[in-house]
């Protein structure tokens, strides 16, 4: 059997059984996700918080980098955030902001 043949019977192969795959895509930059804690409420549904490094159990995460602000898409953004500190989210960069989902 030449290559060619043996290429053309191994597509239809793959044809008689289509694999189904789906993915999503952002246009531009990637959206980067990552572990965060939430260190305290900053103002409405904006909070500061921090990277973390996760650990194997039962080493807690570590905090790394430098604080910076996220919203919380859980919560109103035209009333006083209600989210305690000191729990891990993950956060995610869209554009120029963070984000993140934590229901109260």
């Amino acid at each position: 059997m030449s290559d060619a043949s043996q290429l053309l019977q191994r597509l239809a192969r793959t044809a008689a059984t289509p694999a189904e795959k789906s993915f999503v895509t952002s246009p531009g930059d990637r959206t980067v996700t990552a572990a965060a804690k939430v260190i305290s409420n900053n103002s409405y549904n904006l909070y500061n918080v921090r990277m973390v490094e996760l650990r194997d159990p039962p080493t807690p995460p570590i905090l790394v980098g430098d604080q910076f602000t996220a919203l919380n898409l859980a919560e109103p953004s035209n009333s006083q955030g209600s989210l305690p500190a000191d729990i891990y989210v993950l956060i995610s960069k869209v554009g120029e902001k963070y984000a993140f989902y934590a229901p109260v």
